[in-house]
This record gives structure tokens, sequence and C-alpha cells, in this order.
């Protein structure tokens, strides 16, 4: 007969057992995964990268989409060994060179604190020889470069304050050097983008004397000095050359060198002819029109969305970043989801401009201000004034189609449609307080309609046509596709 404490003592050891079964088939029992974090680590460093773009010069178009491209990219890798459902890129042949290390370590990894030093890392790198804007002293309020790299620094030295509360020392230091690792590696990659890194030190190729060359002079004027109908020259508020022509060599992540070149445009003349398209004609006009008799919405949607200006504003690009970070607020987003829709809009944006610039200095047409100009009304001027500097007029530097905006509207709300779905709404309260122009804040029922604004925009701000959104839209959108079908998932 057996004693009978001895079952159950049998039970008791078959539940602890099961209960260490349990936890060994549960590895988030023992480390948390990304997603039992909330995203204000990817927030918050966002916001302070809209805050030094907004006076970055020559930081956009295309070095801002691929600092943010670089620096998601490297948030990502360092969250993947807690996340079990995503897949690393760095294997894919696009990456190739990338030297984005293994991690072999146990996944015992604070993963804010991991996320944290990859930002600061890269952030101070991506700025560190950039100029800033200087609103004559007076108007507005303006960083310097020091005072960026300063702000980077506090913001890491904050976030490292809170995480060593929330952790142990020996997990802290693990997840820091960890974050560091990777982002070491991605910066000494983007570094090896001889057309990418440090471009914002040139941004208009127009000096001989350096690497890369640009005379725009050979594509746009004829044997006489004359510009060639339906060509861009600079503007007379720009009269120095074009940003970044050179820009479509820069690398791409979801993009092959087939894929970066626009549909083209129509033709400025009827084939066999030197007879204007009609349609030219009639959308130039139709830009004259909407400009010279703008209605109170036309002019709230112009200027809600501009975004083109040094020191007034982020740039167009991250502008979709500033969208994106009102949606994880919206959402509440977990650290996994940010991280996936921080890497996602980042690659996006930075292949629009790439191949967005690429199809502008290809196909090399015309603003409405040249048109307008020479045909209609000779005293006619963009709607883009600058409330700091006082110029007017202002037209941007680089030719028409496609449109810049568009393409990164159309990209932008691709990106933020793959991770909420399309007819989400939402209020974008990018502006909201601005007194320089109309920023009332705006609803959007779907992302579509919101990146379709985003370009149409463009008409009655007096610096593009139609075709040259609409284009841009389509463009946008179908790189935004690419990016998604990269392999993410398991």
């Amino acid at each position: 007969m057996k004693p009978k404490f001895i079952i159950p003592l049998l039970s008791a050891f078959a539940v602890l057992l099961l209960i260490s079964s349990c936890q060994k088939s549960n590895p988030t029992t023992e480390f948390p995964r990304v997603e039992h974090y909330d995203y204000s680590v990817v927030h918050k460093w966002n916001e302070l990268f809209l805050q030094i773009d907004k006076d970055a010069l020559a930081f956009r178009p295309g070095p801002g989409p691929r600092a943010l491209a670089y620096m998601g990219i490297a948030a990502y890798e360092v969250c993947i060994p807690g996340m079990p459902k995503y897949n690393s890129l760095k294997t894919l042949p696009q990456f190739q060179g990338s030297g984005i290390p293994d991690y072999n370590g146990k996944a015992d990894l604070h993963y804010p604190t991991a996320v944290n030093a990859a930002y600061a890392f890269l952030m101070s790198r991506m700025f560190e020889k950039v100029e800033f804007f200087n609103g004559n002293g007076s108007i507005g309020k303006h960083l310097t470069n020091a005072e960026a790299q300063q702000l980077i620094e506090n913001l890491k030295n904050s976030l490292e304050a809170e995480y060593k509360r929330e952790t142990t020392t020996e997990r802290f230091n693990n997840s820091k050097a960890w974050g560091e690792e990777v982002a070491r590696a991605v910066w000494q990659w983007s570094t090896t983008d001889r057309f990418g890194h440090e471009a914002y030190l040139n941004p208009l190729n127009n000096d001989p004397a350096k690497f890369p060359y640009y005379n725009w002079r050979e594509k746009s004027l004829d044997a006489n000095g004359t510009r060639i109908p339906g060509k861009w020259v600079p503007t007379n508020d720009n009269p120095d050359g074009g940003m970044f022509p050179f820009w479509g060599n820069v690398r791409t992540f979801a993009t092959n060198n087939t894929q970066k070149l626009s549909r083209p445009p129509v033709p400025y003349y009827l084939p066999g002819t030197t007879t204007v398209n009609p349609r030219w004609h009639a959308e130039n006009m139709e830009v004259y029109a909407t400009t010279t008799g703008r209605s109170h919405e036309d002019e709230w949607i112009a200027e809600f969305w501009s975004d083109d200006l040094f020191g007034l504003t982020f740039a167009p690009p991250p502008r979709l970043v500033a969208i994106m970070d009102q949606i994880f607020v919206l959402k509440n987003s977990n650290l996994e989801e940010a991280i996936y829709a921080n890497a996602l809009m980042g690659i996006t944006l930075n292949d629009c401009a790439v191949v967005c610039w690429n199809s502008k200095w290809t196909y090399n047409t015309e603003r409405p201000e040249h048109y307008i100009k020479d045909n209609v009304d000779p005293n006619w001027d963009s709607m883009l004034d600058h409330p700091y500097t006082g110029t007017k007029g202002i037209t941007p530097a680089f030719p028409a189609f496609p449109s810049g905006h568009s393409t990164f509207g159309g990209g932008g709300a691709w990106a933020l449609a793959a991770v909420w779905g399309n007819n989400t709404f939402f209020t974008d309260r990018c502006h909201e307080g601005r007194t320089e122009f109309l920023g009332a804040p705006r609803d959007f029922y779907s992302f579509s309609v919101m990146g379709r604004e985003d370009a149409i925009s463009r008409i009655p701000l007096g610096v593009h046509i139609r075709i040259d959104c609409e284009e841009g839209v389509r463009l946008g959108e179908e790189i935004g596709r690419r990016v998604q079908n990269l392999p993410w998932r398991k």
C-alpha cells in the first residue's frame, strides 16, 4: 500500500512540469518580443527628424528620404530577433554588401534601448555636415547644426535614462551595443553609395571642377542659346541650376534599373508639326485660371500641402512620416507595427525620390512658369512665397514631370494603406496653429484620397500641370506596391 502523501506530491510535480513545458514553448515568457512594447521610441525619433529637417539646407528632396530609409532599415534589422513573423532583408540581392550582422546572443533584448541606440548613431551622422537655414536672424526659430546635434544627443540620453529604469544593467548594455552594431554596419554601407552619400554638399552639380558635373544648357538650349520650347531652364528665383540631376543613380531597395523611369509625358508638339499639343496648352491654362482666381478651398489645399520651403516646414517627403506618426497615436501601435511601418515608409520614399528624379532629368520638361510667361502672361508668377525671406513666386529648382509631391504622395499613401488599410479615417494636423499659411487640419476618409489631394495641390499653387501630378501618383503607387511586396513576412 502506497503512502497517501505521494499522490499529492506527484500531482504537484506534474503541475510544475506542465508550467515548465509551457514556459519553454512560449519564449515570450522569458524574452519579451518587439510587439510587447509601444511605438513611442520610433515616434520620438521621427518627430526629432522632422524638427531638424525643417532647417537642413539641401536635405530636400532626396537626402531626407535616403536618410529615412537607412534609419528605418537599421531599426527593423535591430528588432528582427524579437519579430518572429518577419524576415530580415539583408539576404536580398539589393542588400548585398550591407554587412548587417547576425544576432548571436540570447534574445533577451530591451528593444526600445536597441532602437534608440541605432537612431542616435545614424541620425547624428546623416546630418553631420549639413548647413542650416538662417532666416535673417529675426524671423522664425531656426536651428544651427550644433543645436541639431545637441538635440540628437539630448533625446538619446533622455531615453537611455528612462530605459535604464525598465531593465537590468546587463540587458541595457547588451541592447545598446546591438543597436549600435547594426547602425554602424548600415552607416558604412550608406557611405559606399557614391551618388547619395553627402550629396547635400553639392546639390546643383554645376561646378565643372567637382564630380559629378551637370550642364543643363546642353539639354535645354538651342545653338543660339535660346530655350527649347517645352524644356526646363532655371527660373529667376533659382538661377544657378537644378537640384540633384544625378539622383537617379542613388541606391534603391525595391527598384531595379529597368524600373527607374516613369511613363513619358505627352509630347509638347503634335507629332510631325510645330503646333503645341492642345492638352499641354489646356493644362497650363488650367494652372493660370486656378491661380488667378483661387477659391478659399484651392488656397487652403495649396498651402496645406506645400512644404516646399527651407526654414518654414519639414520637406514634402517626410510630410508622409508626419502623417504616419499621427496614425501611430490614433491606432496606439505597438513597436513591431511601428518598426515595420517606418521601414516600409522609408524605403518607399527613398525609391520614389530616385525614380522620380531620374525621370525628371530624363524628360527635362518645363514648368508652368515657363509656358505661361512665354505664351500667356509675362507678369504671372506661382503662388509660392517664402514668408521669412520675402521671396515671391518661387518655382522648385528642377524639371516638372513627374511631380515629386505627387510621387511621394502616391507612394506614401500606399505604404500607409499597406499597414492599416486604405479606408482609414484620420485628421491631418501637421500644420495646426500655423499663422504663416492656411494650416487648419483636414479630414480624410482614405489614404488614397489624401495622396491624391497632396498631388493635385500643386496645380493651384502654380508649380505643376495636371499630367505631372497624375503620373506622379501612379508612379508612387507602383513603387509602393513593389516595396510592400518585399518578403517582409514569413
